[in-house]
């Protein structure tokens, strides 16, 4: 990091070097070193993303149907290798001295996750406030009997977007049979702003784009998401389309190095040479919050070239056949495109009318255009209304169910769309419960359960008394972690379906468990053999997995044979659910999410092995729209930004962001190479221009104060290193999930509860 503080932002250097390249190759070297992982390992990273391979557990982009010879990124490298690890958390690190649940608390997310792969079922014991070990049925048969004392709406079923389809069909299964829709999913916490937002402007949840799409475009708009480092794979795409002389638009507060330039790590002459391919063409360093009113401009210059076109008789720019066809909410939209003024466009974008002229003349010449974002994009008090917009612009020249179009929201957790397609959903109407009762000869619960929001406001108020979590690490995820931590221990049950030991088994209910589960990368013994899992990715490809590797631990069950055994003890025995059955065949309960989706997953078990995946369809991509008015809906804001807070003297909009050395909640270490930042996760980013005018200096040590009108909660986070940053002004950044702290839990988009982690109001104070 910088000593020297630079005059002005245009002075920092954004990145020390291109994305992939001998960077790439010394991330992924760094941790095979740290973890130490298993022997094999290698031959493991081999057969990652092809058929009859092993889906990667990062993120969810999607397998090619052609595939490389190394068919995974950096990302995924890091995550196989750290539950590769030869290190183990077994009974006898639970008993060592220093170890008690209290003395964990002071260890590191780093540290905790350092201590290996969890080897043995374990029980919380409050007397010596230590796990220890416990048998499989007793542990079953613990939690069973808890459950069926616990109100049925008190319980809550979460699922980290891990587990594949066909635990989590059960999981679902197991919620609904036990009486409830609590059904949160990590989805709630990014891209549920994509499920509400989507469907109410195309009738889709999904993005409507394959990779048959990537291959034809001539053109990406990309909002508020880093392939460099959250879907490195994506790279590849970005540079065939450069290689092609596509145009790339970027609008990103903060400069991201892998839509700046790449370096092809698996390209011998680049990586020879160091030859970077330039990714952007356009970089708009849009302040948080911004984007409605930058897309709002981008629609006025394709608008007002529209009408110069009609007034001299010369080509439409705006495909007026379409709009007529297939959209609603036209000619309001356009009058406002036309009344908007460009003082207030620029004033609520932080970027000026010149540069959005410019990245609209990209897109009226473009003849095909895809339109891409991330959780920057969707994380915001109004994230719905910024892809309402994003969902506009691409509407106006019919860049939605062409090839080489369409809208393409980049997803998280490798199966997190998968969970909610099989009926991990807290809402009822998106379940076919129909078909259920038809399978099961039960009746399912109608009522809505509790999204993620309502769960932590349940926890804290002491509603919520029960917890199973099927992976993930939920009280470091989530905002308003403090009370969330409170809220938590106060349960009657805890249970956690995990890998690795993190900071959420450290915060015990009454009766607590830890129970351990394969890697996707191990074996799945079970009666009919090695069993194979599938997933679906964010092209709605759905994929078969199948482990190679001996377990970590004998003692270890797969996530589907731990549900089916919380299922047995603690449901009435019941003729229609063979959880015994399915155990011991996961072929069997394809054939059920087959029955109870049909028309998605036909032949399901013919063809999960098919190169690249399935495709399980998508109206919108096909030019229907299941929309009330059964059109494509054009939306004309309310107002210039995606905030729900107003600006004021000291008030700052505060962006939580990712390393390139974490995934999620999992830290890998502390070299966040793409920013500079070194050995920290402790720091502050901030234009130089406003750490003067705050009368502070590059290197002070800050603190976050959350600066919210909704509450009078106290929420800091200190010992922060102040470090001048090329950003907007008034636009801040911190790591996530360190501020998850200073974030309100009512702090959320309008539509969708996603949390609005992208732009929080916050004051800067001297520590």
């Amino acid at each position: 990091m910088a000593n020297d503080t630079p005059k002005n932002a245009n002075d920092l250097p954004h990145s020390p070097g291109p994305a992939g390249g001998w960077g790439s190759m010394k991330g992924i070297a760094s941790i095979y070193g740290e973890t130490w992982a298993s022997p094999g390992a290698l031959d493991s990273l081999r057969r990652l993303n092809k058929p009859k391979g092993v889906m990667c557990v990062s993120c969810a982009w999607p397998k090619p149907a052609n595939y490389s010879a190394f068919e995974f990124c950096e990302n995924g490298a890091k995550a196989t290798l750290w539950e590769l690890t030869k290190d183990r958390c077994t009974p006898d690190f639970f008993a060592e001295d220093g170890h008690t649940v209290t003395q964990l608390r002071e260890w590191s997310d780093h540290e905790l996750e350092m201590t290996g792969r969890l080897t043995h079922p374990m029980r919380y014991d409050a007397a010596s406030d230590r796990y220890v070990p416990v048998e499989w049925d007793e542990a079953f048969a613990g939690i069973g009997a808890t459950l069926r004392e616990l109100p049925r709406e008190d319980v809550v079923f979460y699922a980290s977007g891990h587990a594949g389809l066909e635990a989590s069909y059960l999981y679902a299964l197991l919620a609904r049979a036990y009486g409830n829709n609590n059904l949160p999913q990590s989805s709630n916490m990014c891209h549920e702003t994509t499920s509400v937002g989507l469907t109410k402007v195309i009738g889709s949840p999904v993005g409507t784009v394959t990779f048959d799409d990537l291959a034809e475009t001539d053109c990406y708009f990309y909002f508020g998401q880093n392939p460099g480092t959250n879907s490195p794979r994506f790279l590849h795409n970005l540079k065939a389309l450069k290689d092609r002389g596509g145009k790339i638009v970027t609008f990103n507060p903060v400069i991201e190095q892998g839509l700046v330039s790449f370096v092809d790590p698996q390209n011998p002459l680049e990586m020879l040479t160091g030859e970077e391919t330039i990714i952007s063409d356009q970089y708009h360093q849009v302040q948080s919050g911004g984007d409605v009113a930058a897309i709002l401009g981008l629609c006025k210059v394709v608008v007002e070239a529209d009408d110069r076109a009609q007034q001299d008789g010369a080509q439409e720019v705006i495909d007026h056949a379409f709009i007529k066809q297939h959209t609603t909410g036209f000619d309001d939209f356009i009058a406002c495109c036309r009344d908007a003024d460009w003082a207030d466009i620029e004033k609520a974008s932080g970027l000026t009318e010149s540069a959005l002229r410019e990245a609209a003349q990209v897109y009226i010449d473009a003849e095909k255009v895809i339109g891409v974002y991330g959780m920057g994009f969707t994380q915001h008090t109004h994230g719905a209304l910024n892809i309402a917009m994003l969902v506009n612009l691409l509407l106006l020249k019919g860049n939605i169910g062409r090839p080489g179009t369409g809208c393409c929201p980049v997803r998280g957790h490798s199966n997190v769309q998968g969970q909610r397609t099989v009926g991990i959903a807290e809402k009822a109407h998106l379940v076919p419960m129909d078909k259920l009762k038809k399978l099961f000869d039960f009746d399912p619960p109608t009522k809505d359960g509790m999204h993620v929001v309502d769960a932590v406001q349940g926890l804290i108020s002491g509603k919520v008394r029960g917890f199973i979590s099927l992976g993930g690490n939920l009280v470091r995820a989530v905002p308003d972690q403090k009370r969330m931590e409170e809220g938590w221990a106060n349960q009657d049950l805890v249970v956690m379906v995990s890998t690795k030991l993190n900071r959420s088994h450290l915060y015990p209910g009454k009766s607590a468990y830890i129970l351990p589960c394969l890697s996707r990368s191990e074996k799945d013994e079970q009666a009919s053999g090695n069993q194979a899992v599938t997933s679906e990715d964010s092209f709605s490809m759905i994929n078969g997995s199948i482990g190679h590797r001996d377990p970590s631990s004998e003692h270890l069950k797969s996530e589907l044979a731990i549900v089916t055994g919380i299922a047995k003890a603690t449901l009435d025995p019941h003729p229609k659910l063979k959880w015994d059955e399915w155990t011991g065949d996961y072929s069997l309960v394809r054939d059920l999410i087959e029955a109870t989706y049909p028309d998605d997953f036909h032949d399901f078990n013919k063809r999960m092995f098919q190169p690249g995946g399935f495709w399980r369809g998508n109206p919108a991509a096909e030019r229907i729209w299941k929309t009330d008015s059964g059109k494509a809906v054009i939306t004309t804001p309310p107002q210039l930004t995606s905030l729900g807070f107003a600006d004021k003297p000291g008030r700052y909009r505060l962006l939580t962001m990712r390393s390139n050395d974490q995934f999620n909640t999992t830290i890998y270490g502390y070299s966040d190479r793409f920013r500079g930042i070194e050995g920290t996760r402790d720091v502050v980013l901030m234009n130089p221009d406003d750490i003067a005018e705050a009368g502070m200096s590059d290197g002070d040590t800050v603190r976050l104060v959350t600066d919210y009108d909704g509450d009078d909660v106290e929420r800091h986070l200190g010992g922060l290193k102040l470090v001048a940053y090329k950003l907007p002004r008034g636009t801040i950044a911190s790591y996530y999930p360190e501020c998850n702290v200073l974030v309100p839990i009512t702090h959320h988009d309008e539509i969708s509860k996603t949390p609005a982690s992208k732009s929080v109001p916050v004051r800067v104070e001297a520590d």
